[in-house]
């Protein structure tokens, strides 16, 4: 690369004496067409240097070319490198990438349903690949010398995240990793964390975007920006236009959809005006364009929404692309589509789908068919769509920058409830507007609706705390691989290294010095409240149970004296003269009905002497009420009347009937023999005569509370330490009962799968694997262990293909939400072995809760009867007709796709019990009937 002319001779010898002492990175940089910025040469030197490196930079400032430079270097030095991704898509696009630099031969591909050229130098894959060659200590980590893990903050993820961890801890020494990750707040912990468990490892940080984003809001049909200046604090201050408008807006409008009181006289619009109505995407697009804010991203957060939105815009004669484009999109959905099924089309929308591409306008989300989602993300890459309306999957790393992007809404559903966004999230997604070296700037714009605040908008913008937490937690395939590879003892040892342990013991480290600072603060009051006389401890403790149970007996007492006050309630009849004993009605009334309520305590309608007329509950009354004389009143009484009222009341006062004086019954508290004795005890110790007794009482009190606070801080320091390999011991524990793991005899403690003793200071019976936990070693899934049992319980036994498909089904499986109806299954042999797997579920889920396990999910029988037609050959139009009249949401990509995760379960099911068992025979049947179509559509 030329040196820049502005640059003086001392910088040009500098960068000279640097690209001699970097020959690798210099070869590099000459590949490419740009000039790196600081973080990223930062980052490829300290790897030419030898060092393991975590980037952590914004969405879009080129981290990855860092991962590519780790591929330069492996191939340079002869060597090997795996760049990781956590998404398919994202694997394809690398792949795609790394081919065009190096050509095919060099560069292969494996993600759970495509093998292309494994044995390449360089190889894209998915993380949960990487993590099953370790485990089965495949032949291809030979010659390993670079590992990229591309979107490494994954794992945070809830569901996969622990994958990440588990392939940083089982990478061999000599492997160096490169991290890539979104900006973080706790980059530094999770780089010391790496240093701590890889070695020599370079943290490079930098929160520069390198296209500076501008934040709007749309609100009333404006574009008005989110910041103006700053604030006096030297923070961003919040558009004063912008809040005026809100604020006129939303006094004006009930939120959309909303129902109540809003109407007012004749059915005309009430005091705060009519419903809002959310700007149309038609409008929201137009205006966009007219801005030159295209290309955007839309985000919808609703797969339908998505949809709706398409239609909406092509309805309503949205048309963006130019003629030659629309030419140039034909071409290309030609030349991806021309695989497709031509019988499929109609079923699958091809032919609306197309009909908005050649307009500019797309949706993206995961249910959409996998060969329809990459020609989008081709076409938007290539400026051909201006507009996709995307739910936040399309944030994770895929390569689609816009120049703007849109948030329809703050909220969405993380698949147990609506939430709000966080900043993170936020950050997240608005990363992807402003295309380096194309936009100058980059857009984020968030549409109005009664509720948004726009300072509530401002926080997310600007908030800067996203700490990465892990979500490492042992499971059953991991600990079976684990004891089979290092022994008990060792995997103990390295689960108490991973990233979830070291944060829990970070956390422990502040509650053990707050533990530290109590005792010494126990031992100042301890001092304070010696007495002269006698032990004040144990006097202390002596005055705590007198008061403890003083407060027992008022409890006790209390439910009596209620109890009896119901009881004296319910013997109550019309025309009783009674005395409201306290309150703003004491005084007499009579009762005009008794109010008794089957299904509750009685609550009496009376009228007082006072003329009030209303209903009088247990709480009225302290003590049981007795009839103090009778009245005889008219078969109706009106106490709607006023005069009624007043007759009433005159009467009640000429009765005679006077409030007797309130007699205060014993609380029964003296009589206990057990309050008695320790009374006397109490009297009797030696401290009770003490001139300075209650100044030593309070601090007795003091540390009374305190030690209740320690002691609970301890509990929690106890259970986060060593948490991880507690909850590793369970797991042991509950496959030893299972049979999956076996204590060694003698002769078999020097083998290849034997776990060794316990962690220090402890000893343990070492441990083999059994013949069931050598096949749940090679059985990836979420059920894992249920899998493993149905072999082994041989409940899958005399099925043929289709039927072991929809059975099999239902441990991969999960319905997006409850469904009332309950799913529809084909009848005999299908039916009889998904209940046996459902016994064999519950059975499982006892052992899990006596080990305080995290439970297995549910087996979903949701997908069996698509599956088992679609098995049996029927037509795709066919199978998700049938599934749309059962009342089944259905998509084409969420059938494509869990098809494609029954394929992986029954792959992994004939590779464990081997084509000669009748299982496996089938499973490998089951396998070629189902990859045929859209299903086999992209794999290899």
């Amino acid at each position: 690369m030329a040196a820049s002319p502005s640059k003086t001779p001392a910088e040009r010898y500098a960068e000279s004496r640097r690209r001699s002492s970097r020959p690798k990175l210099t070869d590099f940089l000459s590949l490419l067409s740009f000039e790196l910025d600081p973080f990223q040469l930062q980052a490829c030197e300290a790897l030419e240097g030898g060092h393991g490196v975590l980037v952590c930079a914004p969405t879009g400032a080129g981290k990855t070319v860092v991962g590519e430079f780790a591929v330069h270097l492996a191939l340079s030095e002869g060597g090997k490198c795996f760049y990781t991704t956590p998404i398919k898509a994202l694997s394809n696009q690398k792949f795609a990438d790394l081919t065009a630099r190096y050509g095919s031969a060099m560069v292969g591909l494996l993600t759970g349903d495509t093998s292309i050229n494994g044995d390449a130098p360089v190889v894209v894959m998915t993380t949960e690949v990487l993590r099953n060659m370790l485990y089965a200590g495949s032949s291809a980590l030979a010659g390993l010398s670079y590992v990229v893990m591309d979107e490494v903050h994954y794992l945070a993820d809830r569901f996969r995240g622990a994958v990440w961890e588990e392939v940083i801890l089982h990478l061999p020494e000599s492997v160096k990793v490169v991290s890539l990750s979104a900006t973080v707040s706790n980059a530094e912990e999770f780089g010391e964390w790496l240093v701590e468990v890889r070695g020599d490892t370079t943290v490079v940080v930098d929160e520069h975007r390198p296209v500076p984003l501008w934040q709007h809001m749309l609100a009333g049909g404006r574009l008005l920006d989110l910041f103006v200046g700053e604030a006096p604090d030297g923070r961003a201050r919040v558009n004063p236009q912008l809040l005026r408008v809100t604020e006129e807006l939303g006094r004006f409008h009930v939120p959309w959809g909303r129902r109540g009181r809003t109407g007012g006289q004749n059915g005309g619009p009430g005091p705060r005006g009519p419903r809002f109505r959310p700007p149309s995407r038609v409008d929201v697009v137009q205006r966009l364009d007219l801005a030159a804010l295209l290309p955007a991203i839309v985000f919808v957060f609703s797969r339908a929404g998505c949809d709706a939105a398409v239609n909406q815009c092509v309805r309503g004669g949205l048309r963006l692309n130019t003629p030659d484009e629309a030419e140039q999109v034909r071409r290309i959905i030609d030349e991806r589509t021309s695989d497709l099924p031509a019988g499929d089309l109609l079923v699958l929308g091809y032919w609306e789908w197309r009909e908005a591409l050649e307009r500019g306008i797309a949706s993206h989300h995961a249910g959409l068919l996998p060969a329809f989602k990459e020609t989008v993300e081709e076409l938007f890459v290539r400026g051909l769509v201006k507009v996709v309306f995307a739910t936040e999957t399309l944030a994770l790393g895929i390569n689609m920058p816009a120049r703007t992007v849109v948030l329809e809404k703050l909220v969405k559903y993380n698949g147990e409830a609506h939430v709000e966004l966080t900043p993170g999230e936020y950050t997240q997604l608005t990363g992807r507007a402003g295309r380096r070296g194309i936009d100058v700037e980059g857009h984020a714009v968030v549409v109005w609706q009664p509720g948004i605040d726009p300072k509530q908008v401002a926080g997310l913008a600007s908030t800067r705390t996203y700490p990465l937490r892990s979500s490492f937690r042992p499971g059953y395939n991991m600990a079976v691989n684990l004891v089979q590879q290092v022994g008990a003892a060792a995997a103990r040892e390295l689960l108490e290294q991973s990233f979830a342990q070291f944060q829990a013991d970070r956390s422990v480290v502040g509650l053990a010095r707050r533990v530290e600072r109590n005792r010494e603060a126990l031992a100042g009051y301890a001092e304070a409240m010696t007495c002269h006389l006698g032990d004040f401890t144990e006097y202390a403790e002596l005055r705590r149970k007198v008061s403890d149970r003083e407060k027992a007996l008022a409890r006790q007492n209390s439910s009596v004296r209620r109890a009896e006050a119901a009881a004296s309630l319910e013997r109550l009849r019309k025309g009783d003269v009674i005395a409201v004993p306290s309150g703003r009605r004491a005084g007499l009334a009579v009762v005009i009905d008794p109010g008794l309520d089957p299904l509750g305590e009685p609550r009496p309608f009376v009228l007082t002497e006072d003329r009030w007329a209303g209903q009088l509950s247990v709480t009225d009354f302290p003590t049981p009420v007795e009839p103090l004389g009778r009245m005889k009143l008219p078969k109706r009484v009106d106490v709607r009347s006023p005069k009624s009222r007043r007759d009433l009341a005159s009467s009640l006062r000429n009765t005679g009937i006077s409030v007797p004086p309130r007699n205060r019954r014993r609380s029964g508290v003296d009589e206990d023999p057990e309050l008695a004795t320790l009374r006397r005890a109490l009297r009797a110790h030696p401290c009770h005569g003490c001139d300075d007794r209650e100044s030593h009482a309070r601090w007795a009190e003091r540390y009374h509370r305190l030690r209740a606070e320690t002691e609970q801080l301890e509990r929690r320091v106890a259970a986060t330490t060593h948490s991880l390999a507690r909850a590793f011991d369970r797991i042991r524990a509950l496959l030893r009962e299972r049979g999956y793991l076996a204590v060694a005899e003698p002769d078999e403690t020097a083998g290849a799968e034997t776990a060794g003793a316990g962690g220090a200071g402890e000893q343990a019976p070492e441990e083999v694997l059994t013949e069931h936990g050598r096949r749940l070693t090679r059985l990836y899934s979420e059920s894992d262990l249920l899998a493993a049992e149905c072999l082994r319980h041989r409940v899958w036994q005399g099925l043929g293909p289709a039927e072991l498909a929809a059975v099999v089904s239902a441990l991969v499986y999960e319905a997006r939400r409850d469904s009332a109806l309950e799913a529809r299954l084909p009848a005999g042999p299908v039916s009889d072995a998904l209940a046996d797997t459902a016994r064999l579920w519950a059975e499982l889920e006892d052992d899990e809760r006596r080990h305080r396990l995290e439970r297995t999910r549910e087996p979903d029988p949701g997908f069996a009867w698509p599956v088992y037609r679609w098995a049996r050959g029927e037509s795709l139009e066919r199978v998700l007709t049938a599934a749309e009249s059962a009342g089944q949401e259905l998509s084409a990509g969420d059938f494509v796709r869990w098809c494609r995760q029954v394929v992986d379960l029954l792959d992994q099911i004939r590779n464990v019990v081997g084509g000669g068992d009748p299982v496996g025979a089938t499973a490998a049947k089951a396998v070629a009937a189902l990859r045929r179509g859209v299903v086999a559509m992209g794999t290899v």
